[in-house]
């Protein structure tokens, strides 16, 4: 193995903050925030959103997590679409749009 040509490859301290649930392992990635681990020792503390504690596949519970306001964009842009009295709903939307379907000779089973 050729010397100087690999990143360092050092112990940090992985903190996700959604569930407060920190762990230990090595990898490339720095950090200047450090935090005192359970040995004593302090190591680079890298903050991230999501991981295996609280990732809905892991953890079979569904977290809405919404870092950027994606939900309250998406009901601004589309407020008008939900509003009640012109929105069709249920039976009455099925029911135009196969009618509509017949008028214009398309067969829908």
């Amino acid at each position: 193995m050729k010397a100087d040509i690999h990143p360092d490859y050092h112990d940090v301290v992985f903190h996700d903050v959604t569930s407060d649930f920190k762990f230990l392992t090595r990898s490339t990635m720095g950090s200047k925030e450090t935090i005192k681990w359970e040995d004593g020792n302090d190591y680079p503390l890298l903050k991230v959103e999501i991981s295996s504690a609280s990732h809905p596949f892991y953890t079979g519970k569904h977290k809405v997590i919404d870092t950027s306001g994606r939900i309250d964009k998406f009901q601004k842009r589309y407020a008008r679409c939900f509003s009640g009295g012109n929105r069709l709903t249920g039976t009455t939307a099925l029911a135009r749009s196969f009618s509509r379907a017949r008028v214009s000779g398309v067969i829908v089973r």
